[in-house]
């Protein structure tokens, strides 16, 4: 009989599977700030399907999707399950991870007990059909982010995911760096590299806003290993070394310009003109940072409503505005006529496939990308880091948490026995 439950750090024998496992549970109840969203609770160890993994959490990568989870906007993440015929009334978050594979479905032919490896939180039906017609299964209406739309994520000492999500840990890295980099790399690997006609090429200028958040900090390094340019744009002066250390060209600080927000109508001639002033003085602080007279090509977009005007405007002809969040808010704004006159691109991109994420992470192997791991919380501490996120007060890069590591610094299961 196994262990009902074993302590965080009291590492089981490879491949025995307690009853039950420690968690930190988000409750409707308990819907709100993050700090309070979160408390340690006993649950069963979810069983593995026959193309499923369980893995034994070492460490966890924090993101905004379970700020959102905790306050229950803008979707009630469990009422949404309980919908589709789930019936737990308890989400488990966690869209990150590095750990042991502790077991396998009976289908799962190329990972094995024992390997160590991160995970990345694309997930999707495989008999969906368009997953079988082999389309991008980003793409598919069967896809969802493993954490956040499916329960059992990283926050917990076990978690259950599609196996084809588990990808070889780069040795060189800590637990908890590797935690730290596979949702925001990925989202940037796919943003950079996913659409054919406008795929980061060598030489091409990029304009990347949040060059000091996690995914800033990433599309940064993708674009210097490839052998293009890129051109931060930071909310204050003291964030732009960072951005530099990690291959920045130049930096641009947001907050010397003040045409931010809706783009205002075009027979407002005087407050168009005001903003057209703006978007133009910016492009030429753009030219000077480059250290050339060339737009970019690509403009890598997560702000939205108050940036998506500027972006357009100063997006190269032919080239590509692409977008994965709009953490200003959602109505976005642009002049149709440099869109159309300059067949420019607007693109929309949300995480990333397996071949992606692959990508990302052989970068990272390769020691081109680096996970940005600025701060490590430990598990009871799950709360209080997502609080940080939720109040902007959480410093440049990535931040994660020990789950079943027992201290930062450990590499292997064998040293963290």
């Amino acid at each position: 009989m196994n262990e009902a439950v074993y302590g965080l750090g009291e590492v089981p024998p490879l491949g025995v599977v307690p009853e039950r496992m420690l968690a930190q549970l988000i409750r409707a109840e308990r819907f709100g700030e993050p700090k309070d969203a979160f408390r340690i609770e006993e649950v069963p160890v979810p069983d593995v399907g026959p193309h499923d993994a369980l893995v034994y959490v070492m460490a966890a990568g924090v993101n905004y999707n379970n700020v959102w989870a905790a306050m229950g906007v803008p979707l009630n993440v469990i009422a949404s399950r309980q919908k589709q015929g789930e019936r737990e009334d308890f989400h488990i978050g966690g869209s990150d991870a590095s750990g042991v594979v502790w077991k396998v479905g009976a289908a799962v032919k190329d990972l094995k007990v024992g390997d160590e490896v991160v995970l990345h939180c694309g997930s999707w039906d495989l008999a969906d059909p368009h997953v079988v017609a082999g389309k991008d299964p980003m793409l598919a209406p069967s896809q969802r982010i493993w954490g956040y739309e499916t329960n059992w994520g990283s926050f917990a000492q076990f978690t259950k995911v599609q196996a084809h999500q588990c990808l070889p840990k780069p040795a060189h890295l800590s637990w908890e760096a590797a935690a730290a980099y596979m949702l925001v790399g990925a989202t940037a690997y796919r943003m950079l590299h996913g659409f054919s006609g406008n795929t980061l090429q060598p030489g091409d200028a990029v304009l990347i806003w949040g060059g000091g958040g996690g995914l800033g900090s990433m599309a940064i390094q993708i674009v210097r290993a490839h052998g293009a340019k890129a051109v931060a744009v930071v909310s204050s002066d003291d964030k732009s070394d960072y951005c530099r250390e990690l291959g920045a060209v130049g930096v641009l600080n947001r907050k010397n310009f003040h045409h931010w927000g809706m783009l205002p109508h075009w027979k407002d001639d005087v407050a168009y003109g005001e903003w057209l002033g703006q978007a133009k003085a910016f492009g030429r602080a753009f030219w000077e940072a480059l250290g050339e007279k060339q737009n970019p090509a690509i403009v890598f977009e997560h702000p939205g409503e108050a940036t998506l005007p500027t972006s357009v405007f100063l997006c190269d002809t032919g080239g590509m505005v692409v977008i994965c969040a709009g953490t200003t808010g959602y109505n976005a704004t642009l002049d149709l006529r440099y869109h159309w006159m300059r067949q420019k691109r607007l693109q929309g991109s949300h995480f990333a496939n397996d071949e992606q994420a692959r990508g990302l992470n052989e970068l990272v192997a390769a020691g081109k990308v680096d996970p940005c791991l600025s701060r490590v919380f430990q598990f009871a501490e799950t709360g209080a880091a997502h609080q940080l996120m939720r109040e902007n007060r959480h410093p440049n890069g990535n931040m994660s948490i020990l789950v079943n590591a027992q201290r930062a610094g450990l590499r292997t299961l064998v040293e963290s026995r």
